[in-house]
């Protein structure tokens, strides 16, 4: 099984690769745009990627130096891990479909598709939970140390 500063490091290197990818992604609408631009969500996504797999090194490190269990504490990294990966995907979607430049504006869409407020407000009320509170457990078990 691995343990939870290895799940880490993966999921570091997963978000690092999505950002090299998404880096030619956005390079490549740039070369094909009159404005020399990419969709705004594909440059989100590429910057997004590269900062959530420096936040993988931080879970790691902290991770690796709890006290806790090792199911704690991989609980702890896949609850911040999915919801950053969560996040990419999104604005992997919307930067494929073109079809927002906010998606937290309303009325909320994913392509022709339009999504309740509430499903927003609730995956938001989700992220925060879930990306602060894996964090808090792992910073607790390091202060705990």
């Amino acid at each position: 099984m691995m343990n939870a500063a290895e799940l880490a490091l993966w999921a570091c290197g997963l978000f690092f690769l999505t950002g090299l990818l998404t880096g030619i992604w956005k390079y490549w609408q740039i070369a094909q745009s009159e404005k020399s631009r990419a969709h705004y969500y594909v440059d989100v996504a590429h910057r997004a990627s590269l900062m959530y797999a420096f936040a993988c090194l931080v879970l790691e490190r902290f991770a690796a130096l709890s006290v806790w269990s090792n199911a704690v504490n991989t609980v702890a990294v896949l609850a911040s891990v999915v919801f950053f990966g969560l996040a990419v995907g999104s604005y992997i979607l919307h930067g494929y479909m073109q079809d927002t430049r906010n998606q937290l504006q309303s009325p909320h869409k994913l392509g022709s598709v339009h999504v309740p407020g509430a499903s927003m407000v609730l995956f938001m009320v989700l992220l925060i939970v879930a990306e602060v509170g894996g964090f808090l457990v792992l910073f607790a078990g390091f202060l705990w140390r």
